[in-house]
């Protein structure tokens, strides 16, 4: 595929190479707390145009300088920043070794840019851009503001918003006890987007529509 051929990937999402993130944080706000963890799980696409999981980067993140760290939210993810076994790396490092790999993908399949999906996508989506702002990252690969979010495809397709509800009610296994992992929890929100899209495809899918 020469570098200006869409892909089957790249035309039926106009151009948008869709990249499954989730973040742990130190708290709500983008802007002031801290980013602890981020995973990305890529998607592709075959030949009979079903979407499946390809691939997966996860990084452990050290707290930038200054950044506000929540008690109510770190007993929620059960995250110690500063423990000595985490491995974690630098803010700018962990963007910068997540962005590479999608920009590659980007190329490859034809597509234009990634747009970000995630289960409450906006949260992630916003973490993200605070970070790549703070470190200036300027080539962020994702789109500025579009995003798919999985709660609300999952409240179509399978009547749950709840991560775990809605994968069980998509018989994708859900663990709690794993829950609050970004790379757990984007694992499974990558299966459960996987199969939210391949069941509409299933389901007679864009038949009909004109794409591009």
């Amino acid at each position: 595929m020469s570098s200006i051929e869409k892909s089957l990937l790249a035309t039926r999402f106009r151009g948008f190479l869709p990249v499954v993130i989730d973040v742990e944080t130190g708290g709500f706000n983008s802007r002031t707390d801290a980013l602890l963890e981020i995973a990305a799980v890529m998607v592709s696409m075959n030949d009979e145009g079903l979407l499946y999981v390809s691939g997966s980067h996860h990084y452990h993140v050290t707290p930038f300088e200054g950044a506000n760290l929540e008690k109510e939210a770190l007993e929620f993810t059960g995250i110690d920043p500063y423990h000595p076994f985490r491995d974690a790396v630098e803010e700018k490092d962990a963007l910068t070794d997540i962005f590479a790999p999608i920009r590659q993908q980007i190329k490859a399949e034809g597509c234009t840019r990634a747009v970000l999906v995630g289960h409450n996508a906006v949260f992630d989506h916003d973490f993200v851009k605070a970070a790549a702002s703070r470190q200036g990252i300027k080539r962020n690969p994702f789109h500025p503001f579009s995003c798919f979010d999985t709660a609300t495809l999952a409240g179509l397709a399978v009547g749950q918003t709840v991560l775990a509800k809605a994968c069980r009610a998509a018989n994708i296994p859900f663990d709690n006890k794993e829950a609050h992992s970004a790379i757990y929890d984007a694992k499974r929100t990558a299966e459960l987007f996987c199969y939210i899209v391949n069941r509409w495809q299933q389901l007679g899918g864009l038949e009909g529509v004109e794409l591009g």
